[in-house]
């Protein structure tokens, strides 16, 4: 039981630092250089850093509950 928690863990951990470096590739396409002002490089990159962290979060979280439930499904079987 305690081991269960402990791949859980692994596996939300990991889930979250993979899909948030699939947000970063995937925000590289857009050009969001035209709506900042000029001369803001420090705050254009915060701002692609904290929009890649709450895309891949969200995106990470849909998977884990997904994969959640799918997990608990056979129990309607019992």
């Amino acid at each position: 039981m305690v081991n269960d928690f402990g791949q859980v863990a692994l596996v939300s951990i990991l889930s979250h630092l993979v899909f948030i470096a699939v947000a970063w590739w995937a925000l590289q396409a857009i050009n969001l250089e035209k709506l900042l002002r000029p001369n803001r490089v420090f705050q254009a990159r915060l701002l692609y850093i904290v929009l890649a962290i709450f895309i891949g979060s969200s995106v990470s979280n849909f998977f884990l509950d997904y994969l959640q439930w799918s997990r608990q499904l056979p129990l309607i079987f019992q």
